[in-house]
């Protein structure tokens, strides 16, 4: 088995894998933006509690002594534990996608090589010889005529194979994204990073509204968003920046 037919046998396992990895990360992330709701209304519901004990006083303002309840804690650590998660899988299919990229490099590589030798090949079996007396042999006699064959062949051979490396190039782009959803998976390690948390795209993002901001994108999660907000919108660098020009 040649190397592209090996490629292109461990290609075709590829689609159904990265699809079982992006439905359980879509699965993760629903149960995470579940737990994150409860914790959020469980913790409201603890600090009016707080308020209301303090007021009454019943709970001493001490805040070295409130806290909130372990249920609580539990769920923020729950929610943590499925976000390392979400990364594990999104690691594991960066690292399943890359590793077939850096197989096609390879092969790529080879395949240039092997025709850059069959190019200095054929020149050199279509180069004239000098015959001992003095005459010019061409290209038309026996070994020009094999000369001129083996490079048809040769051609031919390249075609062929050309072809199925743009099958096997155009199958690994679309098993990279095989639903066609935008799927923030990295596939570069030198793709550039956003927000304050300096991390790759991912999820859902909004833009500073400033067109002087250095860092133009932050993650919902990030900045406190749960939906695309509604008119302008800043990062607070930006937002801090503006208020201090409006003070002076």
């Amino acid at each position: 088995m040649s190397f592209l037919e090996e490629f292109q046998a461990n290609l075709e396992s590829l689609p159904n894998i990265l699809h079982k990895k992006y439905a359980l990360l879509r699965d993760l992330d629903k149960s995470l933006q579940d737990n994150q709701r409860q914790n959020e209304q469980r913790c409201e519901q603890e600090i009016e509690d707080i308020r209301r004990g303090v007021r009454s006083g019943n709970i001493t303002p001490d805040t070295s002594v409130i806290r909130f309840s372990d249920e609580a804690l539990d769920e923020q650590k729950h929610s943590i534990r499925i976000a390392d998660e979400k990364v594990g899988l999104a690691v594991q299919a960066y690292d399943l996608v890359d590793t077939h990229i850096q197989q096609l490099d390879q092969y790529l590589k080879k395949f240039d090589e092997e025709l850059r030798r069959e190019r200095e090949n054929a020149a050199i079996t279509g180069v004239h010889t000098s015959s001992p007396d003095g005459n010019t042999k061409s290209g038309k006699n026996e070994g020009g005529r094999g000369g001129r064959k083996k490079t048809r062949q040769t051609a031919s051979t390249q075609t062929a194979t050309a072809a199925a490396l743009a099958a096997a190039t155009e199958a690994l782009a679309t098993s990279v994204n095989p639903t066609g959803m935008d799927l923030d998976i990295p596939v570069d390690p030198n793709e550039p990073t956003y927000c304050f948390c300096n991390q790759v795209s991912y999820g859902e993002m909004v833009a500073c509204d400033n067109p002087d901001c250095k860092i133009e994108w932050f993650h919902f999660g990030c900045v406190g968003l749960k939906e695309q907000p509604k008119g302008k919108w800043y990062c607070s660098t930006c937002a801090a920046t503006r208020n201090r020009r409006r003070g002076k």
